[in-house]
């Protein structure tokens, strides 16, 4: 579905995302980055994810970690986990919102997001609003599954509306942070966050993952763009 031609960041075209010679970009050096900065970090954030843990289980009796599929690099489906931020019938109060806002599910079809989303539970928002419920990710990342920078992970059905787009998506790591939430995030329409996402993977460079992951912490201090 998504076959257009690509290129790595070596040059080397590729018929499809899928070939087994493409590699990621950034390749061993933003790897070796990813494993030796979340090696660092654990440590320091290990207590915060255990209190967390213990804050999302005393809220409502549910699972702590939510994990759903996504898309990660050459099309590869991975669970990327999060603090649980929803109550567990999610689905069903989602479905009864749009009975009552019918013009919510619009919004919910093309953007894949609400302002004011009725899933969330009163603690899950404090978390999202600090993106705290993303610190699991950091698992994922040393699975190899996600890199610390790269674009936000997507379901199938939104890789859809990348179109052309899809292959620089798919020729990276999914990002636990990236220019699109540096960017100003929720302020942001869902057309440029795929613009930043192309922007990043077609002029990926170290220096521009520091200074994104640099850029991060001022913008999680401030919840720039968060809702």
């Amino acid at each position: 579905m998504f076959h257009d031609k690509a290129r790595d960041h070596t040059g080397l075209e590729c018929k499809s995302p899928f070939e087994a010679h493409c590699r990621p970009v950034g390749k061993m050096a933003k790897r070796s980055l990813d494993i030796t900065l979340v090696l660092v970090a654990l440590p320091l954030v290990a207590l915060l994810m255990v209190g967390l843990a213990l804050l999302v289980k005393c809220s409502d009796n549910g699972p702590v970690l939510y994990g759903h599929s996504r898309i990660g690099f050459r099309g590869r489906e991975f669970r990327c986990w999060k603090f649980r931020t929803m109550a567990v019938n999610g689905d069903e109060i989602l479905e009864q919102h749009f009975r009552k806002h019918p013009s919510d599910r619009m919004t919910w079809m093309t953007q894949r997001k609400l302002n004011n989303d009725p899933r969330v539970t009163p603690v899950g928002r404090v978390l999202r609003k600090l993106s705290l419920d993303e610190l699991p990710q950091l698992l994922n990342v040393l699975n190899g599954e996600m890199s610390l920078v790269g674009p936000r992970p997507v379901v199938t059905d939104e890789l859809l509306h990348y179109g052309r787009t899809a292959r620089f998506y798919l020729a990276t790591r999914p990002g636990l942070t990236g220019l699109w939430q540096v960017s100003g995030r929720s302020d942001t329409t869902y057309a440029q966050r795929v613009r930043l996402d192309r922007f990043y993977v077609s002029r990926w460079s170290l220096s521009r993952d520091l200074r994104i992951i640099a850029l991060t912490i001022p913008a999680l201090l401030t919840s720039k763009g968060a809702r």
